[in-house]
């Protein structure tokens, strides 16, 4: 069985690591490459060195001011998505009556667009503050908050469902030990069942934290037009299609060199977030 598979095994990789190359690596590779030149058109490029990186933090008044509110935004998405998840998924975990369907309704806004996200969280918010004479589109404060509240309400429901399955997974002789030996539920949630459901954590933290990064159709539905409440990903998007005229070629060139800087970023934090959380689970 094993020489056979290691026959046939080239043959069976070959579609995915095509599709891997042609979508993935090749397009990465140019697009790093790409970011040291001025282009009009991917075809027609000049080298400039770091010509790019060097207008990024000068020229570009945008990038630090974008940088510094995902960066917000996404430490204050990823505590309040993974609480809020994790506290729906211990209480659906008690045998409540209608669990399953509570567990339906929660799960569903997962299931909705980013961009009908944003303009339905737009209309409902605008139909609220429009009494105060605030404007979410144009507010910086409330736009924030604004997405703050459309990221919980899409994923707090998905995570949820990663923690029940965690939660369920614990071994139910953990808890009646915990309760023989006269636990507390504080103790036993905070010593028996958060280290067990670290996997959990691992997971939900991970996709909290990349989700939140990446966030851009909900953020141009809900309040794109306002340079105060672009996101990171948004802001590279407005570098690319908001600039026209002769400096057209360095704007394009800039904005690949902040697409590779959004990489770099991303990709770090994920890595020290995956490795600190797993730490934890080796521990426990």
């Amino acid at each position: 069985m094993q020489k056979t598979l290691k026959k046939y095994f080239p043959i069976f990789v070959l579609p995915t690591l095509a599709a891997f190359l042609v979508s993935f690596a090749v397009p990465f590779v140019s697009g790093v490459y790409l970011s040291f030149t001025k282009f009009k058109v991917v075809n027609e490029n000049t080298w400039v060195g770091l010509e790019n990186y060097i207008k990024l933090f000068t020229t570009d008044k945008t990038f630090m001011n974008s940088l510094w509110l995902t960066v917000k935004f996404t430490a204050v998405s990823v505590v309040t998505i993974n609480i809020l998840a994790f506290a729906l998924a211990l209480l659906l975990t008690k045998g409540l009556k209608g669990t399953n369907a509570f567990r339906t309704v929660f799960f569903m806004p997962n299931l909705i667009g980013g961009i009908v996200l944003g303009h339905i969280w737009s209309l409902i918010i605008n139909g609220v503050l429009g009494y105060f004479g605030v404007d979410i589109t144009y507010d910086p404060k409330y736009g924030f908050w604004g997405l703050v509240i459309l990221m919980n309400w899409q994923l707090i429901g998905y995570m949820m469902i990663i923690y029940i399955a965690g939660i369920q997974n614990i071994p139910e002789y953990l808890n009646e030990a915990a309760a023989i030996d006269g636990a507390t539920p504080a103790q036993t949630l905070f010593h028996v069942t958060i280290p067990m459901v670290m996997p959990s954590v691992t997971i939900c933290s991970f996709l909290t934290l990349t989700n939140s990064f990446k966030l851009f159709d909900q953020n141009l539905a809900l309040n794109g037009k306002s340079p105060d409440t672009s996101l990171l990903a948004l802001d590279i998007y407005k570098t690319f299609y908001d600039h026209t005229g002769l400096q057209l070629a360095s704007w394009h060139g800039i904005g690949q060199a902040k697409a590779v800087i959004f990489f770099l970023i991303v990709a770090l934090i994920a890595f020290i977030q995956l490795r600190a959380t797993s730490q934890k689970e080796v521990e426990h």
